[in-house]
């Protein structure tokens, strides 16, 4: 397997729609109930600062995805905030690892100068390991 990160594009939604709703329906991880439908998803992503993907360039197949934006406004603009999802057939290869490196050096390209993390479930331990 060889596993890129890189920025999303359009004909990603459905996949990153397939990750992250695995994660939501997991109930361990993200703080959302809801799901993604192929429009909510878009305006979803969409709205980020970036978005970026974990590929399996042998496959295609995305193994796993992070949001990246502004944690809030104004003199506190510098700081921004990020999730993380990586598919369950993925996990345990340090997708993940590698997700949070991109979006670190993403983060420092949009003008970012921390990343805050506001809600880590405390039932995640392996976002809190990492």
């Amino acid at each position: 397997m060889h596993v890129i990160i890189r920025k999303y594009t359009a004909a990603d939604l459905a996949q990153m729609n397939d990750i992250w709703n695995e994660v939501v329906r997991d109930g361990v991880a993200f703080p959302q109930t809801e799901c993604l439908d192929s429009e909510s998803g878009k305006a979803f992503f969409d709205s980020q600062s970036t978005c970026g993907v974990a590929e399996d360039t042998e496959s295609g197949k995305l193994l796993g995805l992070y949001i990246l934006h502004p944690n809030n406004v104004g003199r506190c603009g510098h700081i921004c905030n990020a999730s993380y999802a990586v598919s369950k057939e993925a996990r345990g290869q340090h997708i993940g690892e590698r997700l949070v490196r991109d979006c670190l050096e993403q983060g420092k390209a949009h003008g970012f100068r921390i990343l805050q993390f506001n809600a880590v479930v405390k039932t995640n331990t392996a976002a809190r390991r990492l």
